[in-house]
């Protein structure tokens, strides 16, 4: 029997795609042209999902909190012309959007990366139209774990929280679904482990997307 839900939305980085490789060249690109040290892979993976303040903040330990626009300002401008290109969608994910497509699911996105950076990724794997709603980092006034974005999109989509479910990979995510009294699903795609999500009240945890279409009509 099909479960209560009707709308899924997802998060991006980390869920959806791997775009570690460009966050890692777009900081380190910023924090040198500041005149700062540089940062390692893993130092970056765990910022992933953070807005480009938090992530400045909690790279630098809120070191610098007055280069935070400058930073922002940075790794956008080398972000537009490089990230793109350096993010990777997951291979499950062409073949499990159209089978939850199939199932009459709405579809949609939210995420702290801008939309019109995930809008050109989707276009590069020809999936510009495979979701019926995208709120990005410069659609709201409050960046995830607040829920503004996701209450958004559900208002987008004429859904209700109790009728939706977000997949998100980090606590943040999680934050995000609780805050917004939402179902959240937990994807294990990311750099957050199992166990982070125990405290947090999680519908399933997953491997990847791939699993949706069977665990969300069991």
């Amino acid at each position: 029997m099909r479960d209560i839900f009707n709308t899924i939305i997802f998060d991006f980085d980390f869920t959806l795609a791997d775009s570690s490789k460009g966050a890692f060249e777009c900081i380190n690109y910023a924090l040198t042209s500041l005149g700062l040290p540089t940062v390692s892979q893993k130092e970056v993976c765990h910022t992933i999902g953070l807005s480009l303040k938090d992530t400045f903040l909690e790279l630098t330990k809120g070191a610098y909190p007055t280069k935070c626009d400058e930073f922002a300002y940075l790794f956008v401008n080398r972000a537009d012309k490089i990230m793109a290109g350096l993010t990777i969608l997951y291979d499950p994910v062409p073949d499990t959007v159209q089978s939850l497509k199939d199932l009459g699911y709405a579809l949609g996105i939210v995420s702290t990366k801008f939309r019109y950076r995930i809008e050109s990724i989707l276009k590069d794997y020809n999936l510009e139209n495979a979701f019926d709603v995208i709120v990005g980092g410069e659609d709201v006034l409050c960046h995830k774990p607040h829920p503004e974005g996701l209450l958004m999109a559900i208002n987008q989509l004429g859904s209700s929280r109790g009728n939706t479910v977000y997949i998100g990979d980090s606590i943040i995510d999680a934050k995000t679904a609780e805050l917004a009294k939402v179902s959240f699903v937990a994807v294990l795609s990311g750099v957050t482990l199992n166990n982070d999500f125990k405290k947090y009240n999680v519908y399933k945890i997953i491997k990847d997307i791939s699993e949706l279409p069977r665990i969300l009509r069991n």
